[in-house]
């Protein structure tokens, strides 16, 4: 990777002969009941850890806070029925759009007034905040890269996400439930615990940018976080954030290899 990020090169081993997982991925990525199916799963899960990170947030600071958001939870709540009743990608592209935004502007209220966040900003980054969200991201959507190639599949081929030259699309979709319980928490544990400050930070191309100190400092919380065990409710036995991300391409797999049978089920949080 190179110092912002970006993905350069890899090495990989000889690939295993993996051609009849892909010609199956090829033929469910062209089936749109398929894609739906995949596509209601994944933002399904994106809203509940949304919603989650905000339910957890809102009871460490009290019924105050509590009552503030219940709006906003009851709202995301509603989204569920929405997202069962659509019938195509881009409705649900839309409501997933909502949803981020208004869970964003929720989210916003926990960080330090040092560090204000008025909405999502990509290439360049806008503020400190904005530039830890994308830098966490993209080290996210490295490690989902990495799971799906080492299962034989196309990252390329997505469904949420649609395909297109220059992106592996499928890392994109996979890595949606994640986001909130790592991207975002983890930035807001760094603002919110003094990891980062406006130090750490530096204006270049347009935007701002994690300096190389702020860059270690993320690496080290980042580390920690994918590696911590955890009860999950969901699985029933100990696991890590890095474990369930690789499982993401497993699950995946599994049902490209036959949806009547196997369920897709995504990364929920406790």
């Amino acid at each position: 990777m190179g110092w912002n990020g970006d993905f350069l090169g890899g090495f990989f081993p000889a690939a295993k002969a993996h051609g009849l997982s892909r010609l199956r991925q090829y033929q469910r990525t062209c089936d749109p009941a398929f894609g739906l199916r995949m596509a209601r799963e994944l933002i399904s899960a994106r809203l509940y850890n949304q919603r989650r990170v905000l339910q957890r947030l809102a009871a460490n600071r009290g019924p105050e806070t509590v009552k503030r958001l219940a709006p906003d939870l009851d709202w995301l709540e509603s989204c569920f029925i929405s997202i069962r009743r659509m019938g195509s990608i881009d409705e649900l592209r839309g409501i997933e759009g909502a949803a981020t935004a208004r869970y964003f502007k929720a989210w916003a209220g926990f960080l330090p007034e040092a560090f204000p966040f008025e909405r999502r900003s990509t290439r360049p980054p806008l503020n400190a905040v904005n530039a830890c969200i994308s830098y966490g991201a993209t080290l996210l959507y490295q490690e989902m890269l990495t799971a799906i190639h080492a299962r034989g599949l196309d990252p390329a081929l997505g469904l949420l996400h649609a395909t297109e030259n220059g992106r592996w699309s499928l890392a994109l979709d996979l890595l949606e439930p994640f986001r909130p319980c790592l991207v975002e928490a983890l930035a807001l544990d760094l603002f919110s615990h003094q990891h980062l400050s406006e130090r750490h930070f530096e204006p270049r191309n347009g935007g701002i940018y994690l300096n190389a100190e702020g860059r270690r400092r993320f690496h080290l919380q980042y580390e920690r976080r994918m590696d911590r065990q955890f009860l999950s409710e969901v699985r029933e036995h100990r696991t890590t954030l890095r474990q369930e991300v690789e499982r993401h391409a497993v699950l995946y797999k599994a049902v490209l290899e036959d949806p009547e049978e196997k369920d897709f089920e995504p990364f929920i949080m406790n």
